[in-house]
């Protein structure tokens, strides 16, 4: 099938200047076995009203927060964001910013950075902070390869009660480095503490948990910070930023890297993202730190002014010398995370922690009481908590989705050894008639 009979003259100026007669000489590449032998099945164009229209349907399949409930956590959490930060981060000075590779007329950027990293030192007590990553899976796995390094050892060891994708991404960084992750058992829904005194046999380079992990559980974070002195390895903590509102800071716990997830700062509940990473140490070892790092300084009349500093990444320096292969940075995000951590402040931020605590527990109590619905775990969690159930996990979803509700993850997708069960996230988001109306459907739909 030949094109050149419809291209128009300076699609065949173009052509002759390459050298090929037809549109269909450049497919030459592609076997002609999976090549498609006819013209693409399109509808007949519409205009603009008719268009909108016809993406509208296409829009309304969707399962989104604007009309279901949902219950799901296990990582991304809905969260109410203030109007005040898309109208600050869609600004033009901000709206088309990257990245400032020319300092002097970034400062704008620059300081939105330096601020963001301000912020997470005060959330986390830690001495310093990079500029963001990418998401709280690739923080965590950069973290491990930056105790790799320190160390000098090739064995890392996580608990099984931190996020499976974030363990994922960890064992992929490792296998591609030749490094080694170890499992830390998780028994009653947190890091067995026995597990820790094994690693004495065969001290690894560092030792990583979650707070809360990923069930919802509080861990004893001294735990990780103990056993890590003991055994000469660095210790490295995942945390929600909110829990650290209302919790001691990682870094009065002396955690040595703290990482996380900052979505639940301002950012959308999108399908795979936008995602934010967040990445915080102590000051010594500040030449380790991957990503970017921006610090504040005065020029020659005494001006306030911004700048990259210890730039350790790949483009900067030689491959080979690189601390990291982040290589871009989450700009745009972390400035929505800062202007969210500024609204609300210090109070707001604990007012709106304390809420997500008061409703998650009053949920798991009537779904006890009302339900039978049993705790898989005893211990204490922040705003998110597994309980048994009677049927199938995904099979009690669907039904729930028929009466506009998204459920629970179900845990044995990740977790064969939990069958029946349900992680069940609450945040500030859901009203009491949204918690009770979960229970009522929750009954209807297991009573069915």
């Amino acid at each position: 099938m030949s094109f050149i009979a419809n291209t128009i003259p300076e699609q065949a100026a173009m052509l002759d200047t390459i050298g090929i007669r037809s549109l269909e000489d450049l497919w030459d590449p592609i076997p002609a076995s999976i090549r498609l032998n006819r013209p693409l099945d399109l509808s007949p164009a519409l205009d603009e009203q008719n268009l909108v229209r016809h993406l509208q349907r296409i829009a309304d399949a969707n399962v989104h927060l604007d009309r279901n409930l949902s219950f799901i956590g296990a990582g991304i959490y809905d969260h109410y964001c203030p109007a005040i930060v898309s109208a600050l981060a869609s600004r033009g000075e901000f709206a088309t910013s990257y990245t400032p590779y020319q300092p002097e007329v970034s400062q704008g950027m620059l300081q939105a950075m330096y601020e963001f990293q301000s912020l997470i030192c005060d959330l986390t007590g830690m001495d310093m902070a990079n500029a963001s990553m990418y998401d709280g899976a690739t923080a965590l796995a950069e973290a491990a390869l930056m105790a790799v390094e320190v160390t000098g050892r090739t064995r890392v060891a996580v608990s099984e009660a931190v996020h499976p994708h974030y363990r994922q991404v960890l064992n992929t960084y490792l296998r591609s480095a030749g490094d080694e992750m170890i499992l830390l058992p998780a028994r009653r829904g947190i890091t067995d503490a026995a597990s820790f005194e094994d690693l004495l046999k065969g001290p690894p380079a560092c030792i990583i948990g979650q707070q809360p992990n990923f069930f919802g559980c509080l861990e004893d974070v001294s735990n990780y910070s103990n056993a890590a002195v003991r055994c000469g390895a660095l210790s490295i903590i995942s945390v929600d930023p909110f829990t650290l509102a209302l919790l001691k800071p990682p870094g009065e716990m002396e955690i040595d890297i703290v990482t996380g997830e900052g979505q639940s700062l301002g950012l959308p509940t999108g399908f795979g993202g936008p995602l934010l990473g967040i990445f915080a140490c102590k000051r010594d070892y500040a030449r380790r730190l991957p990503g970017r790092i921006v610090g504040a300084t005065t020029d020659s009349e005494g001006r306030r002014g911004y700048v990259m500093t210890l730039r350790t990444r790949e483009q900067d320096i030689r491959r080979e010398k690189a601390t990291s292969n982040i290589c871009t940075n989450e700009a745009l995000m972390a400035l929505m995370a800062s202007i969210y951590l500024v609204a609300l402040g210090k109070e707001g931020l604990r007012e709106t922690a304390e809420i997500c605590v008061q409703k998650a527990h009053y949920l798991q109590q009537h779904l006890e009481n009302e339900l039978g619905l049993k705790p898989l775990f005893q211990s204490k969690f922040f705003c998110e908590f597994a309980v048994t159930l009677p049927i199938d996990g995904d099979e009690l979803n669907q039904r729930l989705l028929q009466q506009g509700i998204i459920g629970g993850y179900n845990l044995r997708r990740r977790y064969p050894q939990l069958p029946d069960s349900m992680l069940v996230c609450v945040t500030e988001t859901k009203s009491r008639d949204d918690l009770d109306r979960f229970v009522q459907a929750m009954k209807e739909c297991i009573a069915s």
